[in-house]
């Protein structure tokens, strides 16, 4: 077991430094591209930070473990939003830009409601893979598009400030790139590997491991950007970060991983995809109240997920 517990975390560490690596070469690179700080932050930043969770449920799918490729997706929506939002307003009480409200949360219920309709009916087919995957690229071109045309001079300072800054040379951020692959790889096979072994130790389903432990696990890019955002009082960073993270999530990670190999899941319970679809509903609300997520209802947040836990252990 001590083993198996020294692997899992030396899993999420590769993963972690991995996603860092790869951020960092791939922002630089892009500089050197011409790109600008805006663009770079909405898709190298915003899907850098989901690269384990892809990893990981992309190496699930392959070695024919899709309840751990599914769960790893639905677990993290859910910890996204009751853990790392919830923190992120106990912290420091969270603006929300009205793009998020009118845009992206409506995409973001959406696409949830659309994984518990594919998820539920059986088997996700390459063809819906694919699907996914279409649509996943016409929100980034629609929201780089958005962006352009709409963005304050305010939030271009934010991006600026959020995006890596140019390397000394171009061979070190092919060094950060390759580096942070290989890391990324290594740290998913380690956390599968790993995590399945405890699930198989203790008894627990491989379905409740990638919904807890992987989800969480996968999911550490993300929370360390939020709670630094909050720190450096920007928490609204933080709220496009959750948001846009569940919606790639969902169309991205669950897109590739089911065009690499048609997925079915029979350890994702309804109750499981359900608790998702009404995080995901009733975040809405929550952000429209006077535009702020308040400390009281990151606190609510994170007693939700603590119930989600404790409904889902005693059912594994």
């Amino acid at each position: 077991m001590f083993w198996n517990i020294s692997l899992l975390i030396l899993g999420l560490a590769a993963l972690t430094f991995g996603a860092e690596g790869l951020v960092r070469g791939s922002a630089s690179l892009a500089i050197r591209l011409g790109l600008t700080p805006l663009i770079i932050g909405l898709t190298i930043v915003a899907f850098g930070t989901s690269t384990p969770e892809l990893v990981v449920s992309l190496g699930a799918s392959l070695n024919n473990q899709a309840d751990i490729s599914i769960g790893n997706v639905v677990g993290s929506n859910i910890f996204n939003i009751g853990i790392i939002l919830g923190l992120t307003a106990l912290l420091c009480p969270v603006k929300v830009s009205l793009q998020v409200i009118k845009k992206d949360g409506p995409i973001m219920i959406a696409v949830s409601l659309l994984a518990l309709f594919l998820i539920t009916k059986g088997t996700i087919s390459r063809l819906e893979g694919i699907a996914l995957f279409t649509a996943l690229v016409a929100y980034t071109a629609y929201s780089i598009w958005l962006a352009k045309k709409e963005v304050s001079a305010e939030i271009k300072q934010q991006f600026q400030e959020g995006v890596p800054s140019q390397s000394i040379s171009l061979y070190r951020d092919l060094l950060f790139i390759g580096g942070g692959l290989l890391l990324l790889v290594t740290g998913s096979r380690l956390l599968v590997i790993s995590a399945t072994d405890i699930a198989r130790l203790i008894g627990i389903s491989e379905a409740v491991i990638a919904l807890t432990i992987i989800a969480a696990g996968t999911s550490m890019p993300e929370l360390a950007t939020s709670i630094i955002a909050a720190l450096r009082r920007q928490p609204d960073i933080a709220v496009g970060n959750v948001v846009g993270s569940n919606i790639f999530n969902i169309l991205g990670i669950l897109g590739v991983a089911s065009i690499a190999k048609p997925l079915s899941a029979t350890g994702i319970t309804k109750l499981d995809l359900w608790v998702m679809v009404v995080f995901s509903v009733a975040l809405l609300p929550l952000l429209y109240t006077d535009l702020k997520l308040q400390r009281w209802e990151g606190g609510l947040l994170l007693l939700g997920y603590g119930a989600y836990l404790w409904v889902l252990w005693p059912l594994s």
